[in-house]
């Protein structure tokens, strides 16, 4: 089975990146749900994100992390943040 644990670090790292950005720069990255690689020395991983709720007061993001092979792709590894919007008069 795959190396579930590299998963995980490269899924930190993608949670770190897209924390990092203001709730109007996720809504603005994710008309849709994006999916792309990642290489990481000489592994290419893949990344799904995905905007799951957009309220007045936050917004719910998921990721998901996995190598691209079946049948490990179907269970990636997994995790996901709210971002709280600001409440400006």
């Amino acid at each position: 089975m795959a190396d579930r644990k590299k998963w995980r670090e490269v899924l930190e790292g993608e949670v770190a990146l897209w924390s990092g950005k203001t709730p109007q720069q996720v809504i603005a990255d994710l008309p849709s749900t994006k999916a792309y690689q990642v290489r990481v020395g000489s592994v290419e991983y893949q990344v799904e994100v995905e905007l799951l709720e957009n309220t007045d007061s936050h917004i719910h993001i998921a990721l998901g992390v996995d190598d691209g092979t079946l049948p490990s792709s179907i269970f990636p590894v997994s995790a996901s943040f709210i971002l709280k919007k600001c409440d400006r008069p």
